[in-house]
């Protein structure tokens, strides 16, 4: 028996766990198949009557849930743009405690939003672009810069900048520009990878002076992109600072519908046993 999740990593805002519970109900209507909606961290914290009455649910416990009920094989299906070590450790670790307990279940990962080593694929660049153009006033030729939260990995900012290429590409000579920026970086040389800053870019003479749309490459509102978070503080910042500057800021990823079809694709991809971003295989029985 099998049971396909929906995970993202987790917030204690309610309107990330409710994004991805409509994201899920979405993909079960779309796939046929039944999706439910879990996180790693952080969301169970939340209380159940900001969530409609339904308590949030991590990963472990469920994971144990559903093999204590006799489910054999876990289909991870992250919600994350890209190898993040939420997927890459935490997650395998967490699932290989679950599998100590239930050496006969089997975890089978699915590649996250964006896999460079997969046939390229503009989807969700055209979403990004769609977003964009929703806020275009037609009046001049905005800067776009793409912004994410700042990885410590590099495969992690090299898939933003990947899309940042194809954003770029998409858009071409409806914008003035196309670049990319992250919201924070770790200290040290090692984080360089992460520049520029946003607050830093926004500063700099090439921006502070006309129209700048941030294409947000978040997918759920939280305390970094949500309403009142870290970038609309930034925002503010820097038009306080620059009065020739307006900064406007898309819809996230997640809010849009089209990302259905990415995930659905994923889904199917998965199903059909292309490659997955990791395995971990039931315990041999002993000899």
């Amino acid at each position: 028996m099998r049971k396909i999740l929906l995970v993202d990593n987790g917030s204690l805002r309610p309107a990330a766990t409710l994004n991805l519970r409509r994201l899920a109900a979405a993909l079960s209507q779309v796939s046929g198949e039944a999706v439910e909606a879990a996180s790693l961290l952080h969301s169970f914290k939340i209380p159940p009557e900001q969530l409609g009455g339904h308590k949030a649910v991590s990963l472990g416990p469920l994971a144990e849930r559903h093999a204590a009920a006799g489910v054999t094989e876990l289909l991870i299906l992250p919600f994350f743009f890209g190898p993040s070590q939420a997927l890459t450790r935490y997650l395998p670790e967490r699932l290989a405690e679950v599998q100590a307990n239930y050496p006969g279940l089997a975890v089978k990962v699915a590649p996250p939003l964006v896999d460079t080593l997969l046939a390229p694929d503009l989807r969700l660049a055209r979403l990004l672009a769609d977003n964009v153009r929703e806020c275009m006033t037609g009046q001049s030729k905005p800067s776009v810069v793409l912004v994410d939260h700042g990885s410590p990995i590099p495969e992690v900012t090299a898939v933003r900048n990947y899309l940042s290429g194809q954003l770029s590409a998409l858009l071409a000579d409806e914008v003035a520009c196309v670049t990319f920026a992250s919201m924070e970086r770790r200290e040290g040389d090692a984080y360089r990878f992460n520049e520029p800053l946003l607050e830093d870019l926004l500063a700099s003479p090439a921006l502070a002076e006309g129209d700048v749309i941030l294409a947000m490459l978040f997918l759920s509102p939280g305390r970094h992109a949500g309403e009142g978070g870290d970038i609309d503080e930034i925002c503010t910042q820097a038009m306080a600072r620059a009065p020739g500057l307006n900064v406007v800021t898309t819809r996230l990823v997640g809010e849009n519908d089209a990302i259905v079809e990415i995930l659905a694709t994923r889904l199917q991809q998965a199903l059909a046993g292309s490659p997955l971003l990791m395995a971990l295989a039931p315990a041999s029985p002993p000899a």
